[in-house]
């Protein structure tokens, strides 16, 4: 069916006291609406669903939610795991969060499969770590991490506490692909899967465990740290606020402000706006707090907690941005400097990184005698590949990419927001007893290792037109790129499409420069974006800084 058709079915099938079908209504005869919301079905892919609430196939909403836990449920009960094991099910404070949490639990029930629900909104890496605290077979989380507030997703775990790809991600997806968004769930009402036993509202218990899990990744004693790091913390309205606030008192950091405006869940956002702390207008707030207290250091994390982002005080007193490289390069330097000096170093450690993250963190691990090992885009990819190198002799150490996440211990097998804001904190207070701020750690490690730069670029293209034009980019990259950009001729090309040695297929391609710099360009698996990575490593900061945006340049007008 092409848009209008499915547009139709919808009037036809949707109740005329259905919300969505007045919403639908208001929107007959806007042919541009009708295609944007029906032109394709949204789809079951890098992150589960996610995509703008609303009504349409193309939307999430009771329907599409509706049919994925039915379809993950199906998935469940033919693969032959235990459904008593169960599905923890945590959500975020986004519109519609809990009630897509409490349908899924519903229709898990009506299937005969336990859950385990979350009744308030918790981060993500505390999802990922109870999935293998309660042992259960999956895990569920309804939150659209980043993305503005018109958004919400649904993330699928699977029992390692990583989420599902390969084999398990296709065949849920095949399962859902069978049912038709009407047919009816089975379901079973909350109260009574509550007492019947098929639904379990976890308690505090559960948080304390993290959190104590949290604590457990502290790399240094507390005699060795300067606590009085005067820092400032955003939780961006989102789940934040209460598990990093509570980890970083625990650990005797008294002195950290929390931005009053963006401490509480706020579906709107109203503060941000764009609530992703890559983004540096996300600070805004924290600079300001920031600026009135003197803070050093200031820490971020989005809404669902996966995310942590960092600015500093340089010499100028001046804030300034780390990105997810500089930052994942900090923390490895940091912790690999710890490790040493307690003998804990055996040269089986491993650092997973994804291949859009550039190699200064590898630098770092090359010296420290740490494997580094590459995945796809994604933390399901990068923690994904824990298990295959675990059983190869390997020792887990570090998880990273570029987009401000990282994993920095093995039970959460997702970006940990919650333990990277500890471990900044934590950092900080020992670089500053040693009498260094974070700038000059940075500073002292492009000396060592060379002066890294790196830009990311993204090109928005909505709707299906857009889709158009962004498999139209990937096909030019394909079958027309040229042999040299900004002068620098092209000596190497890896296309991931069919795979490439250990890594599996991905629509990315990646350029390496006769000077050693490399750019990969990849369509985003969760937004309507083309993506650009940008790196180079220079003898100063000026000429690293001149060759990216040369590079950048050069790629920019050819694809124009």
């Amino acid at each position: 069916m092409n848009a209008q058709e499915r547009y139709a079915y919808w009037m036809e099938k949707l109740s005329d006291e259905d919300p969505m079908k007045r919403e639908l209504e208001e929107i007959r005869g806007n042919a541009e609406e009708i295609t944007d919301r029906f032109w394709r079905e949204i789809a079951f892919g890098t992150a589960g669903l996610r995509g703008i609430c609303g009504a349409g196939t193309n939307r999430m909403n009771v329907l599409t939610v509706g049919r994925a836990t039915q379809g993950i449920a199906d998935y469940i009960l033919a693969s032959g795991v235990d459904p008593r094991r169960g599905v923890a099910i945590a959500y975020d404070c986004r519109y519609h969060s809990r009630e897509f949490s409490e349908l899924a639990a519903e229709i898990l029930a009506g299937n005969g499969i336990v859950s385990w629900l979350f009744p308030e909104m918790r981060p993500t890496p505390e999802l990922s770590f109870a999935i293998r605290e309660l042992g259960a077979c999956s895990g569920i989380n309804m939150t659209a991490s980043h993305n503005p507030k018109e958004y919400n997703g649904y993330k699928v775990y699977w029992e390692d506490g990583a989420q599902v790809s390969g084999e398990i991600s296709e065949g849920m997806s095949e399962k859902i692909a069978k049912i038709d968004l009407f047919d009816s769930p089975r379901r079973m009402p909350l109260n009574e899967a509550i007492k019947s036993g098929l639904v379990h509202i976890l308690g505090k218990e559960m948080d304390r465990k993290y959190l104590d899990y949290v604590k457990s990744i502290a790399q240094r004693p507390d005699k060795d740290l300067n606590k009085a790091v005067k820092a400032v913390y955003t939780p961006l309205n989102g789940a934040g606020s209460i598990p990093v606030m509570t980890v970083l008192r625990e650990r005797g950091f008294s002195d950290v402000a929390i931005v009053p405006e963006q401490r509480d869940p706020d579906p709107e956002f109203a503060t941000v706006g764009y609530p992703n702390p890559e983004d540096p207008r996300g600070f805004a707030c924290a600079e300001k707090l920031g600026r009135t207290i003197g803070a050093e250091l200031l820490i971020a994390t989005d809404p669902d907690s996966d995310r942590m982002a960092v600015e500093i005080r340089n010499g100028d007193g001046e804030y300034v941005p780390l990105n997810g490289n500089q930052t994942g390069a900090l923390l490895i330097y940091y912790m690999a400097q710890a490790r040493k000096e307690q003998g804990k170093l055996t040269g089986r450690e491993m650092m997973i990184k994804s291949i859009v993250t550039g190699d200064f963190g590898r630098a770092v691990c090359e010296d420290y005698g740490i494997q580094t090992f590459e995945a796809l885009t994604g933390f399901k990819n990068i923690c994904g590949r824990i298990p295959e190198l675990e059983k190869k002799g390997y020792r887990y150490f570090f998880g990273y990419e570029e987009s401000i996440g990282c994993a920095p211990g093995e039970k959460v097998r997702d970006k940990d927001g919650v333990c990277a804001a500890m471990l900044v904190m934590e950092m900080a207070a020992y670089y500053k007893k040693n009498g260094m701020t974070l700038e000059d750690v940075l500073n002292e490690m492009y000396r060592k290792y060379g002066y890294y730069a790196e830009k990311e670029v993204s090109i928005v293209r909505k709707g299906e037109e857009g889709n158009r034009e962004i498999r139209g980019i990937m096909e030019r990259f394909r079958t027309e790129a040229p042999d040299a950009f900004a002068g620098t001729a092209i000596r190497g090309k890896v296309d991931y499409l069919h795979g490439y040695k250990d890594i599996p297929a991905s629509n990315a391609m990646k350029f390496i420069l006769e000077d050693g710099s490399w750019f990969c360009v990849r369509p985003s698996g969760t937004e309507p974006k083309i993506k650009f990575y940008y790196y180079t490593k220079k003898n100063s900061a000026k000429e690293s800084a001149d060759a990216i945006a040369a590079l950048s340049d050069a790629v920019a007008e050819w694809v124009r």
